[in-house]
């Protein structure tokens, strides 16, 4: 499990029931075995996220998630040229060591999540924002304007 280095496992607060409940969702998305590998997935793609998106939308997208989510998106800084949505999943490979498959699905299955917190008004303003590919990686159809 992916924790907070600076505080001993057995010091860290429990989670808020806003949080489990992410977590929960997260676990019955990904098909997880335990919340602790729920706890993982949301941490690792909320950590990669909040190192693409900016402005407006990060401040909301906080505002809508659980508290412990919400730290874990906004405690990245910003990459000034944000990652398409496969470069976002190949970067979250890399850093985790797992497959790009596994990513995929954690990904999914993290943003599954995210837009049950926050809506699909604001899941487009941040869709708008970002390079393409995060409309598939949210359940979206990636659709472009016709030439």
């Amino acid at each position: 499990m992916i924790s907070d280095a600076r505080v001993p496992l057995e010091q860290q607060q429990p989670y808020s029931t806003a949080y489990e409940q992410m977590l929960e969702k997260v676990r019955y998305e990904g098909a997880y075995p335990t919340p602790e590998r729920a706890d993982e997935a949301v941490r690792l793609v909320l950590a990669g996220f909040g190192r693409q998106l900016t402005g407006d939308e990060r401040i909301d997208l906080a505002a809508c998630l659980p508290l412990e989510a919400a730290r874990v998106l906004t405690a990245q800084i910003p990459d000034p040229q944000p990652l398409t949505g496969w470069a976002f999943v190949k970067d979250l490979a890399a850093r985790s060591g797992t497959s790009l498959a596994t990513t995929r699905w954690d990904t999914g299955s993290v943003f599954a999540a995210v837009t049950a917190h926050t809506g699909p008004d604001l899941i487009t303003r941040i869709l708008h924002q970002l390079p393409t590919g995060y409309a598939l990686l949210f359940g979206q159809a990636e659709l472009t304007p016709a030439a």
